[in-house]
């Protein structure tokens, strides 16, 4: 008689102890775990198209893992680790600035020099070791940075979203968004603590590793009209008065000053007061020639060129109006408005100031914490066809933009 009731009991125990051990084990232990084994996928996938790669002018036929991780960008970085930035830009036969190293921030290319002075290893080998451990960090920190707000299976899920997202293998390639997405997560966290003078250093080497100081200025001030019209949306509890305003209004000054710095830096080095920004229209030249940088012009004109217009048009406010609705319809609120006000300015940064193309998917990369969104349904099959899908658009990524076949325009 009691054979079946037994049964019964020791059926749902299993689970139950399952779930306990899993809470025994700690969360950076579980995100290392899931870290690694997506960076063990994405390697093989960069070892399959590694192995069908033909020469070209990054590697010879069939690089090695280290030589196919390091090519586009990495192919600059390598340049500054090695000569450090030109003092004297070049130009076309026409008079325009063309394509060079001043595009790319410093941090990276020259923490990538001392360590190949300290350890003798090759820029290829130490490059790709330092997006590795950085990669790691901000998967630590991401999951962090949204248990502020989720549960801890929701904040998981999103932590595993993270590490096999579509553009994740620049977590284990010769770039910077590593990095500077390790710091960007340190100083959102930061944010969200309201540690404000900690993030002084952290906005200071992030402006110069990735160029989202202005876009990190604009958050603070988002942050901070918040704060003076409704302070509970951003879980304060009292007004803001002048006092409470200097800490944060002193990042914001610094992470502003800190975007402007490199185009200054540039221009002193060079003698040329637009160096930085001829040299990033230098990239878009093939697409629509040459013209100025007029803000919020980029976008039209790209969308025009990909989709006609006015097709481009229509497109590109369906994009913009969509991502608004994403961003603050009723779910998103468990997120946190801190999150959300992030991945609007540095949206309205991208509107402002860069064109869109293949690299436009890696650029979108800093608004990941919005995947804290995403992970918010807890099915089962929803969490499964969700990492499918992350895996699928992984190749795909890789496919497209990483894999060189013949003439390439669909640069990473």
């Amino acid at each position: 008689m009691t054979t079946g009731p037994a049964r019964t009991v020791a059926g749902q125990a299993g689970p139950s102890r399952w779930r306990a051990r899993y809470r025994l084990v700690p969360w950076w232990v579980r995100v290392s775990v899931v870290y690694l084994a997506a960076r063990l996928v994405t390697g093989a996938m960069l070892l399959a198209f590694a192995s069908v790669q033909t020469a070209n002018s990054f590697t010879a036929q069939h690089p090695s893992y280290l030589s196919f991780a390091s090519i586009w960008d990495g192919a600059w970085y390598r340049v500054i680790a090695a000569n450090g930035y030109p003092s004297t830009l070049p130009i076309d036969a026409a008079g325009h600035v063309t394509e060079n190293a001043w595009a790319f921030m410093p941090a990276y290319p020259f923490l990538v020099r001392g360590l190949m002075v300290l350890t003798g290893a090759s820029f290829e080998a130490v490059a790709v070791t330092v997006s590795f451990a950085a990669g790691w960090g901000a998967a630590l920190v991401f999951r962090r940075l949204v248990g502020r707000f989720l549960d801890d299976g929701r904040a998981t899920f999103a932590t595993v979203l993270f590490c096999v997202a579509p553009v994740s293998a620049v977590f284990q390639v010769a770039y910077a968004e590593a990095m500077g997405l390790f710091l960007l997560l340190v100083a959102l966290l930061l944010l969200v603590d309201r540690r404000w003078w900690t993030m002084l250093p952290v906005v200071l080497l992030l402006g110069m590793t990735r160029p989202t100081g202005l876009a990190f200025a604009f958050l603070v001030v988002l942050f901070l009209g918040v704060w003076a019209f409704r302070p509970a949306w951003v879980r304060e509890t009292g007004r803001l008065t002048l006092r409470r305003a200097v800490p944060p209004l002193v990042v914001g000054v610094v992470s502003g000053l800190v975007g402007l710095a490199w185009p200054a830096i540039a221009w002193a080095v060079t003698g040329v007061p637009k160096a930085y920004t001829d040299t990033e229209l230098a990239w878009r030249s093939s697409y629509i020639g040459w013209q100025e940088l007029v803000p919020f012009t980029p976008w039209i004109q790209g969308f025009g060129w990909w989709f006609r217009q006015p097709a481009g048009g229509i497109l590109l406010a369906v994009a913009v109006v969509g991502f608004a609705v994403f961003v603050f319809q009723p779910a998103a609120r468990r997120v946190g408005l801190e999150l959300r006000l992030w991945a609007v300015a540095y949206v309205v940064y991208l509107l402002a100031v860069f064109f869109p193309q293949s690299s436009t998917w890696r650029i979108l990369l800093p608004i990941a914490p919005l995947l804290g969104i995403v992970a918010l349904p807890r099915s089962r099959v929803y969490r499964v066809l969700a990492v499918a899908v992350c895996l699928g658009l992984q190749w795909v990524w890789l496919y497209t933009c990483w894999w060189i076949d013949g003439y390439d325009w669909t640069p990473p």
